[in-house]
């Protein structure tokens, strides 16, 4: 991927500098970078002061026994306790920590820190009871409700770790994640609300119960919120509600400060080899890492900002952006439970307009979901208190990232494209708002403390200006210590490339341009090897979404007889883009091949484009182009029980066997 990716992709002359009053208030200026360059270890126990401690460490980096870290050694601290009760100690209780808003129109709660302090201990308390002793796994089943917030919470309080699996999960999938790492207990609520119907959430813990017992794993007590009011199946030896045995507890518990390196949370991710992943972070360095990014890379000002990530707390950036940073910042957010168009496709910004927030954090193919359905809504709202916009979750391609920053920032607010993983726990790569000059597309630069270089096969940087894989070559706090009860594939999967060197595989492709910036190609299986040349999916997608009338694109590798893969793509047009009937003609799937190959190179021209009216997406919003390398092929599709939308392959199939969606061939 190193010598063969073509030099002239995603060249990029645009460049946004800081609004000049948030260069001058910026939490974070230039000088932190050589800083940090001069003592890593010293630069890290600055930003760990931010938190309080109850024992202080001995040592800032254990690295004695790479690949396996320890932070702040001999330190202990409570991360329930940073990120509640000495917000109400030090007089802020007041403050509020949540706006929660219900998908259904009007269901809305203000929680302060008060009384998320007083759920917090009441809830630790019921765990208690139930038998859940510190070590002790628990499962988090859970709609986007202010419960599920408190659940973390009250696990982190009395040092139970948790592991929170995306409520819309199948049960075979709670099933596996329970009977891995050996949850005792899980918390779920009959149902939650999603795009405007209850959705049920009950019977398949009910399912996962049987199945993880069947693997060896005897769940002993399901915790029920009531949510919606559906009817639910009860087993009275086992199933319990939440307003029965949380709501009556004491709100008083004293938080035990736990080790530095005492569990936090197991999250799982997919794995290549089809059991996923349980990625352990631990509380310490985990803790420090989130709080940090979340303060520098939004110019967090707790006193006056308010905050919105939108992601599920399923994955791993509700974790580290939704919970944990944030509230240990003390910061006042919102919380979203539902869907972007329900009941209306301006639901997202009539709430920024409602709570008056400053600083949005999404990801970018929620953003170009919203280009599809035009500017015309968001226009329709008073989007004037945002002034930092923030994108999570795979590479924004440029078009995306100036529609961002134009019709939601009014071109004034900056865009932080932030890269990171679920097992990094922390953002690693991303802009500065008050430093750096926004370069549409572009990660740009590591943090302050952090190490990442573009090698190639060898370990070795490679120049400007080419590509090759993203390494991170310095601990982090944040990181995870191992995979749960699996060291040895921990060490393979992330190590053992380039053990020698020390470095960390992300498993992504990157590239540096001319200036030293870094670009992300996503995961090196995305790319394609055409007549010898290695071109990223990445890249075509973006060309193909900087044509005014494509909102989004995704890109596969076809087998070919002739360059052994060809460039096939799927495209969603703006809703603009086509006539009343949904037609299109094929002169613009021309254009669009034409399109491709003026902005990257005849290379990179697609062999087909496809039009469809949706992408198949997991539940993270990722798209699943497997299953679109199935239709390129000809073959069967593979297993759909992954996405957030099954149907999507149905539609897909539909439009190209109709001949609605013409598919021109080269």
């Amino acid at each position: 991927m190193t010598d063969q990716t073509l030099s002239n992709l995603l060249h990029e002359e645009r460049r946004f500098e800081p609004p000049a009053e948030l260069a001058a208030n910026a939490n974070v200026k230039e000088e932190a970078y050589d800083r940090a360059a001069s003592d890593r270890e010293a630069f890290w126990a600055e930003q760990a002061e931010r938190l309080d401690w109850g024992q202080k460490w001995d040592r800032v980096l254990d690295w004695d026994d790479p690949p396996f870290a320890k932070w702040f050694v001999g330190g202990t601290i409570n991360a329930a306790y940073n990120c509640v009760d000495r917000h109400v100690e030090a007089g802020r209780g007041d403050k509020v920590a949540l706006h929660w808003v219900g998908e259904p129109e009007g269901d809305t709660r203000d929680i302060t820190y008060a009384q998320l302090q007083d759920d917090v201990c009441r809830a630790a308390n019921a765990l208690l009871e139930l038998g859940v002793s510190k070590g002790d796994r628990v499962a988090i089943y859970l709609p986007m409700i202010p419960e599920t917030v408190v659940a973390m919470l009250a696990c982190a309080r009395i040092g139970a770790p948790h592991t929170v699996v995306f409520g819309g999960f199948s049960a075979d999938a709670l099933a596996n994640r329970v009977a891995d790492c050996e949850a005792r207990v899980i918390i779920t609520a009959d149902g939650g609300y999603r795009r405007g119907a209850p959705s049920a959430l009950k019977p398949a813990v009910d399912e996962a119960v049987g199945k993880a017992a069947s693997q060896g794993q005897r769940v002993e007590k399901v915790l029920v919120v009531r949510r919606t009011g559906q009817e639910v199946a009860w087993d009275d030896t086992r199933d319990v509600w939440w307003h029965d045995v949380v709501d009556g507890q004491s709100a008083e518990h004293t938080a035990e400060p736990h080790d530095s390196e005492h569990p936090l949370y197991v999250m799982y991710t997919s794995g290549t080899t089809g059991k996923p992943k349980g990625i352990l972070h631990t509380t310490g360095g985990y803790l420090v890492g989130t709080s940090y990014t979340h303060w520098s890379v939004f110019d967090l000002k707790p006193e006056t900002d308010v905050y919105w990530c939108t992601a599920d707390v399923g994955w791993v950036t509700g974790h580290s952006y939704m919970v944990y940073g944030p509230l240990a910042n003390g910061v006042t957010q919102v919380v979203y439970e539902g869907t972007p168009d329900s009941p209306h496709k301006g639901r997202w910004w009539e709430i920024i307009e409602k709570y008056g927030v400053t600083i949005f954090y999404t990801a970018p193919t929620a953003i170009r979901t919203f280009m599809k359905w035009g500017s015309d809504i968001p226009a329709k709202f008073d989007l004037s208190s945002v002034r930092l916009l923030g994108s999570v979750g795979e590479p924004i391609n440029p078009e995306a990232y100036i529609w961002y920053r134009e019709t939601i920032g009014a071109s004034q607010a900056p865009v932080v494209d932030t890269w990171w993983q679920t097992e990094t726990g922390q953002i690693m790569i991303s802009p500065l708002p008050g430093v750096t000059h926004g370069k549409p597309g572009s990660a740009m630069k590591a943090l302050p403390g952090v190490g990442a270089d573009v090698v190639d096969d060898d370990g070795n940087a490679v120049p400007n200006g080419s590509g090759g894989y993203l390494v991170l070559t310095e601990p982090w706090p944040a990181m995870l210590r191992t995979l749960w009860g699996d060291d040895q594939r921990f060490r393979d999967t992330y190590w053992a490339r380039y053990q020698a060197k020390g470095f960390y595989f992300a498993g992504d492709g990157a590239k540096k341009d001319e200036d030293g910036d870094l670009w992300m190609l996503g995961r090196v299986d995305d790319v394609m090897n055409v007549s010898g040349h290695r071109l990223s999916t990445t890249e075509i997608e973006s060309a193909l979404v900087s044509h005014p009338r494509v909102a989004e694109a995704a890109v596969v590798g076809a087998a070919d007889e002739t360059t052994g893969q060809a460039v096939c793509a799927f495209v969603i047009l703006r809703e603009s883009a086509t006539d009343d009937t949904g037609a299109v003609s094929e002169d613009l799937v021309q254009e669009l091949r034409n399109h491709v190959a003026k902005e990257i190179g005849a290379i990179a021209k697609p062999r087909q484009i496809m039009i469809v009216p949706e992408l198949p997406k997991t539940r993270s919003g990722k798209i699943m182009r497997r299953l679109l390398k199935d239709v390129a092929e000809h073959r069967d599709v593979g297993d759909v029980t992954t996405l957030a939308d099954s149907t999507v392959m149905d539609l897909i199939s539909n439009r190209l066997t109709s001949g609605q969606g013409p598919a021109a061939d080269a």
